[in-house]
């Protein structure tokens, strides 16, 4: 068996950490490939390295003072070289790094830096061999991954190494120069090393047990979701529920590969196993509930409305032209209701307005702010009946007004509209209905 290990940066913030993560990594022999972030926080008030990285690049490359700021990065590894006491000297590296940062470089170099010494670090620390992500992570000279050429070269190199190094987040152009992935791009660069060498399982190492069934800023101590296919995450991270980068599944999407979301600071959890089908049978009805703010409804009314052909593109192409997307689209016989960003769709409300009766020359149109949208999610719900019933009953008892209601042939989807103050009421009602009254 070979599996691929990715930590987050919180389980790499300091010399225990780095601890936690290697007896991690030793009790299992087939976790053969190791992806580190950077060094994260160590507590509340502490910063993040690679947020120093940038502050001392934009300094040392307008020529401003940044010598504090880059001693102040070299002490974080410096600390936990000494507390791992390894023979390891980073002088070379940080010289190479200041010349770079005073000769502006780039920022993308600059972030990639919290990664590549780290990477060096917990090679030394595990005895293994370090592979510079430039080396074996490729991009196109726009900054996209060049998916096909790392696959291959990254394959190639790893057939011939048995246990590694990688660092996360970071590789290189066909021109040397470094190319970064989004923030917690690390995800990605463990997804790729999986799908390169056709690993059993990539674990994802963080500092929570897994996803949750809701957000546990408004249920308290929210159950662990055992297993989710990936169609199911992809629903629950739309809607902002999510510790993995997006990016990061479709490669192992491709391998049937499983990810393995566990937590380094309890490694006896078993943590959420990400597969692309299961015969599992889920522990609840719904296996999480998701949501945003910030919303609002564009409702249009005209008689005859569903005998006009064209009408629903006619809309929507109005919101088209001012680049504006929409999230869902309810209709009845006469109606039609785009749900949009309200953030986006402000400073062109009266101008998509005007548009809209220039379009379809509609009876009325009316406009509702300040609304919010939860997913219910789950693979469970195809089977059960009085899914909908039970989620409505217990928003009608918590006194919340449902604003919308949206679900697809998939039955594995809900979507909901409430007022952004009813938010928190409606996800710990759903929570409470299909969560508390079933353990």
């Amino acid at each position: 068996m070979k599996k691929v290990v990715k930590f987050g940066g919180s389980s790499l913030a300091s010399a225990r950490q780095f601890k936690k993560v290697g007896d991690i990594i030793r009790a299992d022999k087939s976790r053969r490939y190791v992806v580190p972030s950077a060094p994260g926080k160590r507590n509340d008030k502490d910063e993040k390295v690679t947020d120093l990285l940038y502050q001392c690049y934009d300094a040392a490359s307008q020529g401003k003072s940044y010598k504090k700021i880059l001693e102040k990065i070299k002490s974080r590894y410096d600390d936990i070289i000494d507390g791992l006491d390894l023979n390891v000297n980073l002088d070379h590296e940080f010289a190479n790094i200041e010349e770079n940062f005073t000769a502006g470089i780039g920022r993308e170099y600059a972030a990639s830096r919290g990664e590549y010494p780290n990477g060096l670090v917990m090679a030394a620390y595990l005895g293994v061999e370090f592979i510079d992500a430039a080396e074996v992570i490729f991009f196109d000279d726009e900054g996209n991954l060049d998916a096909d050429y790392t696959n291959r070269e990254l394959g190639e190199r790893l057939a011939h190494v048995e246990r590694a190094v990688i660092p996360g987040f970071y590789g290189a152009d066909h021109k040397g120069r470094i190319r970064t992935f989004s923030r917690g791009g690390s995800d990605i660069t463990g997804s790729l090393v999986a799908k390169a060498i056709h690993a059993d399982m990539y674990e994802n190492w963080t500092d929570v047990s897994g996803f949750l069934v809701a957000d546990p800023r408004i249920v308290p101590n929210p159950e662990v979701i055992d297993t989710i296919t990936y169609k199911e995450l992809r629903e629950l991270a739309y809607m902002g529920a999510s510790v993995l980068h997006e990016d990061a599944i479709f490669p192992v999407r491709r391998e049937g590969i499983p990810i393995n979301i566990r937590n380094t600071n309890r490694p006896e959890d078993k943590g959420t196993l990400i597969v692309e089908s299961t015969c599992r049978k889920p522990r609840y009805t719904i296996t999480g509930i998701a949501g945003k703010k910030g919303f609002c409804s564009i409702n249009i009314e005209k008689a005859m409305m569903n005998s006009e052909v064209g009408f629903g593109r006619k809309v929507l192409s109005v919101f088209e032209d001012y680049g504006i997307s929409f999230e869902h689209m309810p209709s009845g016989i006469d109606t039609m209701t785009i749900f949009v960003h309200q953030s986006e769709f402000e400073e062109f409300e009266q101008s998509v307005i005007a548009g809209i009766h220039r379009a379809v020359n509609p009876d009325t149109v009316e406009m509702e702010s300040d609304l919010a949208l939860l997913a219910v999610v789950g693979r469970g719900m195809r089977a059960t009946r009085g899914t909908a019933a039970r989620i409505f009953s217990a928003l009608a008892h918590a006194r919340v007004n449902v604003k919308m209601i949206d679900q697809g042939s998939s039955e594995w989807n809900i979507i909901i509209g409430v007022k952004n103050d009813d938010f928190e009421t409606a996800v710990k009602a759903i929570y409470d209905i299909f969560v508390m009254t079933e353990l």
